[in-house]
């Protein structure tokens, strides 16, 4: 068999995990041949690509980011894709294509799959936000790197009794925020499943100052937005990808708390630093598993779904289920944190 695989979308923590993984499983347990398209789709359809051996993936566990390259699609191009599914196959002579990534990237994939390509997906996103599995790997890593950043920044607001606005990734699911914000402790968590009233935040920051505690830790995801019309913020322009620029919520709410509060409130915006570096321990083994699955149900001949977690097993799932819709904070996590925080 031989089998293509390609990373596209945001760069994620284990990206390189589940390639060693493909290649190792591939190559040691069947023969298969593996090759990597580059930069994602671009390459499948630019027929960009090389050879991935055992010696291609040597050292690659703990790496961050993507040995391969990864980029983003114009829809154009994607139909383009799609129109030309049956040639790809003939022109790289592979038996199956294993695309990882996130939503966007799983929806290709189910798109090509429906054109014909043979597809068996591999979702990863750091914002954990993929309908039908439990846990993405990178969402940990992501969790760890924010809840440290906030542990830091809270003696530093201390010493300088402070506001922080800490903005972490997450744009239309707050799992990051949730789940960062409840480890570090911070004082209050902005999601975008709830809109948030500045003056609850307000209230919640001079009854702390009240109780000699004159500083405080607001974890804010990027994809946070207040009430309507309880402090100025509106909505971006959306880009070629049909995704949302947001205005910069933790910068936005730290301004407005300084002026309603006439204390210091400092915006700390962790951007990418998130979603770089090494993956924890707990991601490099999801994406591994998640690498030997998709080898093994491709030569059952499986396409058209996606590896996913369901407790601790890797099950295969469709494609066409996975991409439906996000998997956004439910209510009852958020009365969760609400009874702690």
């Amino acid at each position: 068999m031989r089998i293509g695989v390609l990373t596209a979308g945001g760069d994620c923590p284990g990206l390189n995990a589940v390639i060693r993984s493909v290649v190792h499983r591939a190559v040691t347990a069947y023969g298969d041949e593996v090759i990597g398209f580059e930069d994602g789709y671009a390459g499948l359809l630019d027929g960009r690509y090389r050879t991935l051996d055992l010696n291609a993936v040597s050292g690659i566990l703990a790496r961050g980011g993507t040995i391969l390259g990864s980029s983003r699609l114009e829809r154009d191009r994607l139909r383009e894709a799609c129109e030309n599914a049956s040639d790809m196959i003939h022109r790289f002579g592979i038996d199956a294509l294993i695309p990882i990534g996130g939503e966007g990237t799983l929806t290709a994939a189910r798109m090509l799959s429906d054109a014909g390509l043979p597809v068996v997906g591999v979702p990863k996103t750091i914002d954990n936000d993929i309908s039908s599995t439990d846990r993405t790997f990178g969402f940990d890593t992501a969790v760890t790197v924010a809840t440290e950043a906030m542990d830091r920044l809270k003696t530093t607001a201390e010493s300088h009794q402070r506001v922080m606005v800490v903005e972490v990734m997450g744009r239309h699911a707050g799992w990051i925020a949730l789940e960062s914000g409840m480890a570090a402790g911070a004082h209050a968590i902005c999601l975008p499943e709830r809109p948030f009233d500045p003056a609850d935040l307000v209230k919640m920051v001079e009854e702390r100052f009240a109780r000699g505690k004159k500083f405080a830790v607001i974890c804010v995801a990027e994809g946070a937005h207040p009430v309507e019309g309880t402090m100025d913020y509106g909505k971006g322009e959306i880009d070629k990808f049909g995704h949302e620029r947001f205005q910069g919520i933790g910068t936005a709410l730290a301004h407005e708390l300084e002026k309603r509060l006439g204390k210091e409130a400092k915006p700390v915006i962790l951007g990418h630093v998130q979603r770089g570096g090494t993956p924890t321990a707990y991601d490099r083994v999801l994406a591994t598993r998640f690498g030997w699955h998709a080898v093994e149900a491709a030569h059952r001949g499986e396409f058209g779904r996606m590896t996913a977690l369901r407790g601790t097993d890797i099950v295969m799932v469709p494609l066409a289920e996975a991409v439906t819709e996000l998997k956004r904070v439910p209510k009852d996590r958020m009365d969760e944190t609400e009874s702690v925080f």
